[in-house]
């Protein structure tokens, strides 16, 4: 909210809502008046993009659906989520894993689009091979650009696709994505390939590419060195991009957070090249803000 005096004495207060339907409200008041009578005038402002996020919940608030909308948030995106399944975890382990229905997964899907639809979105833990075959099947009407975050497991290692979801994924859902963000560990799932190297994440990018049909950045977190390189080929040309790697970890939601960046730099309309290279530095800081604390 701001204020201002004008010079006859009328003292100006706007309230802005970023998800107000592309208005702010402007209220004149007279402090001459006892009354203190009032003006409104509503004043276009722009309005945010939308971006949509399906994911799971994750009870610790460290991954999924809660990072998503808090990166979405940071990059000035307004958030809609469609939940894939609840989670209960702590930083260390998962507890336990209840999927959502296919037809839900279908039905929120459907609530996202009726009104401002989004412009882009991301997709994180899919869990069953019933939700990866809903999403694909309400792609297959759509256009809307979509990240894919193939997470097939937890930080800690419990799975979190199994092996026919591993196989929609691959066969429905991918060739479907603008680009897919897959760490060290999900590159060699998707790519049938051993990574070890600068070079192993150049070829692989490359095979994911002729594979699938989509663009793809492979993050370098696992893999060791001072820096952390993300390696994108999006079909014509290859890029790299590096970021200081921080002491300590590993970092939970890493993947979560760059995939949603990289979604909310597309929702801004950016190329993909510039939302990698955005994303890639602002998880950088944003790890390096949690590990300040």
């Amino acid at each position: 909210m701001q204020s201002t005096a004008s010079a006859v004495g009328v003292v100006v207060v706007i309230v802005a809502n970023p998800l107000a339907e592309g208005a702010a409200a402007a209220i004149f008041l007279n402090p001459e008046k006892s009354n203190d009578q009032c003006y409104h005038l509503h004043v276009p402002v722009k309005r945010q993009p939308i971006a949509l996020t399906l994911a799971g919940v994750d009870s610790s608030g460290g991954a999924g659906v809660v990072v998503d909308m808090a990166t979405f948030t940071a990059f000035g995106v307004q958030g809609k989520c469609v939940v894939t399944a609840v989670t209960a975890q702590s930083s260390k382990a998962v507890w336990g894993v209840q999927g959502t229905r296919p037809a839900i997964i279908t039905a929120q899907l459907e609530a996202a689009f009726s009104e401002r639809p989004p412009v882009v979105a991301k997709s994180g833990m899919l869990h069953s091979s019933g939700v990866v075959e809903a999403v694909a099947e309400f792609w297959d009407q759509r256009r809307t650009p979509l990240v894919v975050d193939p997470v097939l497991a937890s930080s800690s290692g419990t799975t979190l696709l199994n092996p026919a979801g591993v196989r929609a994924l691959k066969r429905r859902l991918l060739p479907l994505a603008k680009v897919v963000t897959p760490n060290v560990p999900e590159a060699e799932a998707l790519s049938g390939m051993f990574i070890k190297s600068s070079e192993d994440m150049r070829q692989a990018a490359r095979a994911i590419h002729e594979m699938y049909g989509c663009a793809a950045v492979i993050t370098g977190g696992h893999l060791r060195g001072k820096e952390i390189l993300e390696v994108l080929y999006d079909g014509r040309d290859e890029y790299e991009f590096a970021a200081p790697r921080l002491r300590g970890g590993p970092w939970r939601g890493t993947g979560c957070r760059f995939a949603s960046a990289v979604a909310a730099e597309l929702a801004h309309g950016n190329s993909l090249s510039a939302a990698v290279g955005e994303a890639t530095q602002w998880v950088s800081a944003a790890l390096a803000k949690i590990k300040g604390r």
